[in-house]
């Protein structure tokens, strides 16, 4: 399928009309948008880090609406169990038997709401769900359903009642992204406008799960030349080789990086990957994952400059 061809306009044109969506809830903050739909489009997971009250849920009940998912939002707060959030087994004296009630992770959109004001333990619960797309309870297997989507927020770490989350989680989570405060005319349009649970409540749906099934499929085919991957290689291995960073971006991260640059060159509608496609989401991919010693994020714009493009 060729970016001249009608089914790939076709496509392109179903994800223009969810960002524009999107764009008319969450004023100002178009490139987080997009990096949003692509992460969703690259089959990973969403870490928006944020003080609270800038539409971080929102943004989540806005892009489960405009694609007909179905929604769960799970509050993570200190006393959230792990069965809270999969599900548990419940006896049944008439039947004799355990029978199973799903939780809330058993949605197509889970919101995971201030994951890191939850303990480790509960933290956890998301590892399995957020890698295979399934969950596994009492020696079973149960796949979640497709497509499966976690956005999950967190507070800054300075503030109270907040647990770090471990490296190990952070690399689950294919993007970060930041929304920060509204400009002053967007901010202008929120008070003057209509609410926004109020606007996010009658959104249509304009990308169902059928189209959006095809979206992942066609942004994983994007073609990736020869060259682009030794772009991305010579990326990795300088982040791997700056003192005080840490080990640097892991393979993991790394086939990440190419999911995310494939599906931001489909949104941009081409088809195939450019160097300028994996420097767009290259901070959102790498800047959690390498931090400097003092807490610092990873100087991607540095690495931009120092590795050349083939």
């Amino acid at each position: 399928m060729s970016a001249a061809s009608p089914a790939f306009k076709e496509l392109t044109g179903s994800a223009a009309a969810v960002l524009e969506q999107l764009g008319s809830v969450i004023l100002g903050k178009e490139l987080q948008i997009r990096l949003c739909f692509a992460c969703l489009l690259a089959r990973g997971s969403l870490l928006i880090e944020d003080i609270p009250g800038v539409g971080k849920t929102t943004l989540a009940h806005a892009l489960a609406r405009s694609l007909g998912l179905s929604f769960q939002r799970i509050q993570f707060t200190s006393d959230l169990l792990p069965s809270d959030v999969l599900g548990v087994s419940i006896f049944d004296r008439e039947s004799g038997k355990f029978h199973f009630q799903h939780g809330p992770i058993f949605a197509q959109l889970v919101l995971a709401d201030e994951i890191n004001r939850a303990s480790p333990k509960a933290q956890s619960a998301l590892l399995e769900a957020m890698e295979e797309h399934q969950v596994t309870l009492d020696g079973t297997s149960m796949p979640l359903p497709e497509p499966f989507f976690v956005i999950a927020t967190q507070n800054p770490q300075d503030q109270v009642g907040t647990f770090p989350l471990p490296e190990s989680q952070l690399d689950r989570f294919l993007m970060r992204v930041h929304l920060g405060y509204p400009s002053p005319a967007a901010e202008r349009e929120l008070l003057s406008g209509v609410d926004r649970r109020e606007l996010v409540a009658g959104l249509p749906t304009v990308c169902d799960a059928a189209r959006l099934r095809a979206l992942q499929e066609r942004a994983q085919a994007v073609h990736v030349a020869p060259a682009l991957l030794d772009y991305v290689q010579a990326l990795v291995a300088h982040s791997r080789q700056q003192p005080g960073s840490g080990p640097g971006l892991s393979p993991r991260a790394a086939i990440g990086l190419l999911r995310a640059a494939r599906a931001w060159a489909l949104l941009a509608g081409r088809d195939a990957v450019t160097p300028e496609h994996v420097q767009a989401v290259l901070p959102a991919v790498a800047e959690h994952r390498v931090r400097r010693p003092d807490g610092a994020p990873a100087p991607v714009a540095q690495w931009i400059e120092a590795v050349t493009i083939p």
